[in-house]
């Protein structure tokens, strides 16, 4: 296969919608099955429902280890107010640049993983390994209905060692942050705003809790940074409360997301947001703070010194030109859901910035494109091939 044909495969790809929500990834996952069988693998078409479809390709034996590549097939949806200066379902080339919604997030990468496993077929009798590749929906609103399920529910293979498709510019991540998302609340008395003395406003006791939140950013997350990915973090994204500007306010509710990193528990984080509204409970014995609604999406990290993580730095470093040491990679990924598949190492990697993904006029660049297959295919024959 050409450069023209990688390429032209991710073009192919683009012109799929696979917007999520809705979800809808049959017609994508489709293809990729159908590509896959004609390049000699055998085929899981799966889903638990009728909207998360994805699909599982295979090649190879039991007689050395096996590789997993996974990229997901959904996308972000397109915007309800996106102007494009390019069809977001077209993937047109311009100026070396391949556009379309999902061209880099993450269509590229699944893209250069069909592409790299293609070869295999023709020296099948050679393997000495089974590769895996994993192209799975639901990845944009957290996988629950695509990687986890499939972990779940034993359709991955134990793996010794992994590459999660995402935007890294060819770099090698083996860590990245994980998210613990939740809801402050203040209860306030109400009363007239000609008199607010006789009401206790629940809008000014958040605005004393979110001053504390800022405090436990500065003195507390950012004195504990982690070598890849520096501190963790807390944003306050939104924030509710009252219900006209007559009336003293006696609800008020701010909803918060904790970036995590790597060695953090998650119960632990837990702990120490609920001393911040006791903190401003002992404060103020006139409101009632309390924090709830916790979701947890979990951090990664890999032992970068693993015998195949330090091949794939070195085939990286040597196609790219770019130093063999690892990165942190700011974003999650569903790698957080193959910890438990994956007994060696495991990286995210792929072309393009995550800065790029899900914007406007979102695009690959052609010749990281090319890179991308370039090192996927070098792994495996390294790999597989002894």
């Amino acid at each position: 296969m050409s450069l023209d044909t990688l390429t032209g495969l991710l073009q192919d790809l683009i012109r799929i919608p696979s917007p999520n929500p809705p979800g809808e990834t049959r017609a994508v996952a489709e293809f990729c099955e159908h590509f896959l069988q004609k390049a000699g693998f055998t085929t899981q078409l799966v889903a638990p429902d009728e909207r998360a479809w994805s699909v599982i390709g295979e090649i190879g034996n039991d007689d050395g280890p096996t590789i997993i590549y996974h990229a997901h097939i959904d996308t972000v949806p397109l915007g309800r107010n996106a102007r494009w200066s390019y069809d977001p379902f077209a993937g047109e080339i311009d100026n070396g640049r391949i556009y379309g919604l999902g061209s880099v997030d993450d269509k590229a990468p699944l893209a250069a993983m069909l592409y790299a496993g293609s070869f295999l077929a023709e020296r099948a009798d050679d393997l000495h390994g089974r590769f895996v590749i994993v192209c799975a929906a639901d990845e944009e609103v957290g996988g629950q209905l695509g990687t986890k399920w499939l972990a779940d529910n034993g359709y991955l293979p134990p793996a010794d060692f992994a590459v999660v498709g995402e935007q890294t510019h060819n770099r090698v991540a083996t860590a990245h942050k994980g998210v613990l998302r939740a809801a402050f609340h203040v209860a306030g008395r109400t009363s007239h705003a000609t008199d607010p003395w006789r009401g206790r406003n629940a809008i000014n006791g958040m605005a004393h809790l979110i001053l504390d939140i800022e405090r436990y950013q500065r003195d507390v997350l950012e004195s504990r940074p982690h070598p890849l990915l520096g501190p963790a973090s807390i944003n306050v994204g939104l924030i509710e409360g009252g219900v006209g500007s007559n009336v003293v306010a006696d609800h008020c509710t701010i909803r918060v997301d904790r970036r995590m990193i790597p060695g953090e528990d998650p119960r632990v984080v837990m702990d120490e947001l609920r001393a911040l509204a006791a903190g401003r409970q002992a404060e103020d014995d006139e409101r009632t703070y309390t924090v709830d609604s916790f979701l947890v999406s979990n951090w990664f990290e890999t032992d970068a010194e693993n015998e195949y993580t330090q091949r794939f730095l070195a085939i990286s470093a040597e196609l790219t030109a770019t130093p063999a040491e690892p990165i942190g990679y700011l974003p999650g990924s569903d790698a957080k859901h193959l910890v438990d598949v994956v007994t060696g190492g495991m990286v995210v990697f792929g072309p393009g910035s995550y800065q790029v993904a899900h914007s406007t006029d979102e695009y690959t660049d052609v010749q990281e494109l090319a890179a991308t297959g370039a090192i996927l295919r070098r792994f495996l024959d390294q790999t597989l091939f002894q």
